[in-house]
């Protein structure tokens, strides 16, 4: 977690950006950050937070021993059906998600994420190695917008409630009809929410005119 923090200082320098947009594993790394770095604005969108601990059952040895044997549908069909992320899916017996994730595998999409399994190991532990509670955030002065999608698990919802209702600069919503990839999908709804945080408003999605 102290290296993606140096590394997301050392972009802030580079760039001379202020606002950080951050999502999952991005959203934990993120809110460790705006506690030391000057972040302007912050959103997350499901941020992957284990607050006393309420994440750890969520971890799956297996997942950890089939990336070691080079098992990656295995360990994709661990990681789905641990994290619950992948919506209905999630619940499919593990023969099937091994299934989909052979299938999968076919798309550029699902040969990036295998590729990116053992990585999912490394964050997982982060994640949890922080030992991440209330109290740690509560003196935290940046503005942040914790998003939360409709159909995400319903964990990342309970930590971006819980977080708002301890520290007064978080405000928690609920975005409608997301999944937990949302940001990586297509369509700008998100994005515009996003945007108008970032912009100095309150994050509700409002209706364009049509001219603009």
């Amino acid at each position: 977690m102290e290296t993606e923090v140096s590394d997301l200082a050392a972009v802030m320098r580079q760039t001379g950006a202020t606002d950080v947009v951050a999502h999952s594993y991005g959203g934990f790394v993120a809110l460790q950050a705006a506690r030391t770095l000057p972040v302007g604005r912050l959103v997350t969108y499901d941020a992957a937070v284990s607050l006393s601990g309420n994440l750890s059952h969520r971890w799956r040895p297996e997942l950890e021993d089939a990336v070691t044997a080079g098992q990656l549908n295995h360990a994709w069909a661990h990681l789905v059906q641990g994290l619950a992320t992948a919506g209905p899916l999630s619940y499919l017996p593990l023969g099937a998600l091994r299934m989909l994730s052979i299938l999968s595998a076919r798309t550029n999409l699902g040969a990036e994420m295998r590729q990116l399994l053992p990585t999912a190991v490394s964050e997982m532990r982060a994640v949890l190695d922080a030992e991440a509670e209330l109290d740690h955030f509560t003196a935290l002065t940046t503005p942040v917008l914790m998003l939360s999608g409709g159909w995400s698990p319903a964990y990342f919802a309970e930590t971006g409630r819980q977080l708002a209702a301890a520290v007064p600069s978080i405000n928690f919503q609920v975005v409608p009809g997301q999944l937990h990839e949302g940001p990586i999908r297509p369509g700008k709804g998100l994005a515009v929410r996003i945007a108008r945080f970032i912009n100095g408003s309150d994050g509700q999605a409002r209706k364009l005119g049509r001219r603009r």
